[in-house]
């Protein structure tokens, strides 16, 4: 059970029982405790801890979604108990044949995801880019944002593109904000110099980088960047369900620190990046997929499930520094694993797909776990909210060429809102709910209403507007 290691330059040579560093938590860095120890070794990938090469002496692990999961597991009660609800409405979401077939996808065109990333730095001088510096430049997290959307859209001429059968298009689109939490202008990058400390720890620090600065998180995807120690490279927070009675308290830095953690040496393309094996930017297209629900392939566990069918059943994470195939034995079924997966630990080359059963898991997630929908919904909507409830009718009269009319709905902020429409007698037409939306622009068919005039009533808990609505052939 022992494997052998020979890390030059130190010239030292041990063995590491799996048996002695496995915990009930499946933790993925024991291993790390070893790094530090000898912190010129150069350890090779292990277990389910994958190390690599930042500079000539240093070691690091690629993921650590997994323990910081059970991290905010130990910090917030119910964390557990939400993660174990999101997931249970994602399965049920995802048998029903008639909810797989309406998906946020189909409410909004594209789903296209604002981000905001937050450089954090000790910079004094506040030199921008150049290596080893943590205040990296525009352009290196420019590219960060191409590769995700060559990752997530399997962009056809890029790293990104795959032939595999099971590929997909997840859809999902990603661009640095231009607007801010206060409407103003913005390049979505936003620089903090922080003196009190040269590097973050990747656990303990997630709320102090998020009192610095965060966005809110149902409407941005907060990157932070920065200089993390202990060896930990990138972490993400999981969705979970929230506004559940019971359920929330003190949850408020649970939703300031809802987003994606990553060591400025490993993201984006620019003359920061240090590392050998992850210098093309999956690191983060790996740990959002984790903020959109994802799970590694090897599901934490040897031979584990991801929920997704069509990504073989493995072992464990690629454990090597190469693209050559790895192969499984579970339940005495030998497997080659999909190591060019994202949700693997493959190096960046290797990388270039996610399947379709991840795709769909991606977008239930945007469905069910409420910030997650909240914020596509918001800048799908792209409406701004207001002091009360307002209701446009628009064509009125009905152009009778299309057939439709536009119900504007404005709220004061996300809720629920019910339109009904009644014949002039009273008479219920129509009737369905909005649950928390933001404002909003319904459609409304007119197809099957015979020439004549309606009542439009929009509703939300506490406001009520009538309008009249005229249709004509």
């Amino acid at each position: 059970m022992g494997r052998v290691y020979n890390g030059p330059p130190c010239g030292l040579q041990f063995t590491v029982n799996r048996l002695q560093l496995a915990v009930k938590y499946q933790t993925h860095c024991q291993l790390s405790i070893i790094c530090r120890l000898i912190p010129s070794c150069r350890l090779l990938p292990f277990a389910f801890c994958l190390f690599f090469f930042l500079s000539p002496s240093a070691n690091a692990q690629r993921c650590s979604a997994v323990q910081y999961d059970s991290m905010l597991a130990k910090r917030y009660p119910f964390w557990k108990l939400k993660r174990k609800m999101l997931e249970d409405s994602i399965q049920t979401y995802l048998r029903s044949p008639q909810s797989r077939a309406v998906r946020t996808g189909a409410i909004c065109e594209r789903i296209r995801i604002p981000v905001v990333v937050h450089v954090v730095h000790n910079n004094t001088a506040g030199t921008i880019g150049g290596r080893d510096n943590p205040n990296i430049s525009d352009d290196q997290i420019k590219e960060q944002i191409r590769v995700l959307n060559e990752d997530y859209r399997r962009k056809t001429g890029t790293r990104g593109y795959n032939t595999n059968t099971v590929g997909a298009d997840t859809g999902i689109e990603f661009y640095l904000a231009t607007i801010d939490p206060d409407g103003k202008a913005t390049t979505g990058i936003t620089r903090h110099y922080y003196a009190q400390k040269t590097t973050f720890d990747v656990f303990l620090d997630d709320q102090t980088l998020a009192n610095i600065v965060s966005w809110n998180t149902d409407r941005y995807l907060n990157i932070w960047v920065t200089r993390f120690s202990n060896n930990y490279l990138g972490i993400s927070q999981f969705p979970s369900v929230t506004g559940i009675n019971g359920l929330d308290n003190n949850n408020e830095l649970q939703e300031k620190t809802d987003g994606v953690f990553i060591d400025f040496r490993v993201f984006g393309i620019g003359s920061a990046v240090t590392s050998r094996l992850y210098s093309l930017g999956r690191t983060t297209t790996h740990e959002i997929g984790h903020w959109l629900g994802l799970v590694h392939t090897w599901g934490d566990d040897n031979c584990g499930t991801d929920y997704c069918a069509d990504t073989p059943t493995c072992e464990n994470g690629n454990q090597t520094a190469n693209c050559g195939p790895v192969f499984s034995n579970c339940g005495g079924v030998r497997t080659r694993n999909m190591t060019e997966n994202y949700m693997d630990y493959s190096p960046d080359s290797c990388m270039n797909i996610f399947t379709k059963n991840q795709t769909e898991r991606m977008l239930a997630v945007i469905e069910k776990a409420p910030r997650r929908n909240r914020l596509v919904k918001y800048w799908c909507a792209a409406l701004p909210f207001g002091t009360n409830l307002l209701v446009e009718i628009y064509p009125n009269p009905t152009d009778p060429t299309t057939d439709l009319t536009n119900i504007k709905v404005t709220l004061k902020e996300f809720g629920t809102f019910d339109i009904e429409v009644f014949s002039l007698t009273g008479q219920l037409i129509s009737q369905k709910q909005y649950k928390d939306y933001p404002s909003w622009v319904v459609e409304f068919p007119t197809t099957n209403l015979p020439p004549g005039s309606y009542i439009v009533r929009v509703k939300t808990k506490d406001e009520t507007i009538t309008n009249r609505l005229v249709v004509i052939r």
